[in-house]
């Protein structure tokens, strides 16, 4: 009698491979969840992560980040913040005979044009901007009609004690913004400590005044120059200059700073003191016809054409023309080529003479 045995269920090849399919299916549908997942985690965690500040880097890593500026001041060309509307300019006549110094924020004025009077001296017309604040100023002095042109190109207020008899009629027929002190006394005070005509004064704040008073105040459209910063790398050429064109107010010397580039005034030579020492980034000597009218001196002075100039900056000298075509438009520089000067930023002297011979070169 045969035994039966009993005998384990063979699986078919078909039924192994679906098994397989089966496990594969699972497995990559692990592998999609977790992609998402992970997907998702970055979505969520990401953006946090840019927001968060790094824990080795400094606190306020932003405040300490100085802005790079590129806008330029439209007066004196240092660089500000932002742009600055065309501010409202005093033009001041500060005296410079000897018993006058020292004077009083002559050293603070963006721009300076030193011309002659009578009697061999000469007068500055120093130009202020109303965002400066300057307590003293002065003494002021008379007008001249040839600082008329200066002053009127830069839509300036004209401060001044009294004026010749041409002066004071050119004021009265030619639109000058005008302040006067013999009109307009509250301006100006008169100091204890220096004695007549060398001691009137004003401030900042009396002329702010006196301009939010006036009616009829122009409208600024004065143009404006352009500027670079100085080149402090390049050699020293030229030291400066002397100028022997005012005799009775002293010899005046400019040299420079080989290590800032900037000029320093000298006067019967000692520092032109001004309650602080007068430099300038840019000094320019204009050459221009000076006639003298009458027995007690008195000139008058070419300012609108052109003529023969030299430019002191970054310590060379650069032959120029100056160039106004009239009395609205500013006075400009020129190289040889007929390119326009561009300014060192600060500040800039003009001295006015009438002969080149009047110039020596400092060569060291």
């Amino acid at each position: 009698m045969k035994r039966r045995t009993t005998r384990k269920p063979v699986q078919s090849n078909m039924s192994k491979k679906k098994k397989e399919e089966h496990k594969k299916r699972k497995q990559m549908i692990g592998f999609l969840l977790i992609t998402l997942a992970f997907v998702f985690v970055l979505v969520l965690i990401v953006p946090h992560l840019k927001k968060t500040q790094p824990i080795n880097s400094p606190p306020h890593l932003d405040s300490l980040v100085v802005p790079l500026l590129t806008i330029r001041h439209p007066l004196n060309g240092t660089l500000v913040e932002q742009t600055i509307d065309l501010p409202q300019v005093y033009g001041v006549m500060i005296d410079n005979h000897p018993d006058a110094r020292s004077q009083s924020g002559l050293d603070q004025a963006f721009l300076v044009i030193e011309a002659p009077v009578e009697g061999g001296i000469s007068r500055f017309l120093a130009f202020f901007s109303a965002d400066q604040v300057l307590e003293e100023i002065g003494p002021v002095r008379s007008a001249r009609p040839y600082f008329l042109d200066w002053n009127n190109e830069l839509d300036a207020l004209y401060v001044h004690v009294g004026g010749s008899e041409e002066a004071l009629d050119d004021i009265s027929t030619g639109g000058t913004f005008d302040l006067n002190q013999y009109w307009f006394g509250d301006s100006f005070w008169r100091s204890l400590n220096n004695n007549a005509p060398h001691n009137v004064f004003t401030s900042t704040e009396r002329l702010r005044i006196a301009v939010e008073k006036r009616q009829n105040v122009p409208t600024r459209l004065y143009e404006t120059w352009t500027f670079k910063d100085r080149d402090t790398t390049g050699p020293v050429s030229v030291y400066g200059f002397s100028l022997s064109s005012f005799s009775s107010s002293g010899v005046v010397k400019w040299v420079i700073d080989e290590t800032s580039r900037e000029y320093r005034r000298l006067q019967d030579g000692s520092a032109h003191v001004a309650r602080g020492q007068i430099q300038a980034d840019n000094v320019a000597v204009m050459m221009t016809d000076v006639k003298v009218l009458d027995s007690v001196g008195r000139r008058k002075i070419v300012t609108i054409g052109e003529g023969e100039a030299m430019v002191f900056q970054d310590g060379k000298m650069i032959e120029a023309t100056w160039r106004k075509d009239s009395q609205s438009e500013r006075l400009r520089f020129f190289d040889l080529l007929g390119k326009e000067i561009i300014w060192n930023a600060g500040t800039t002297w003009i001295e006015v003479i009438p002969n080149r011979s009047d110039v020596s070169i400092l060569s060291q």
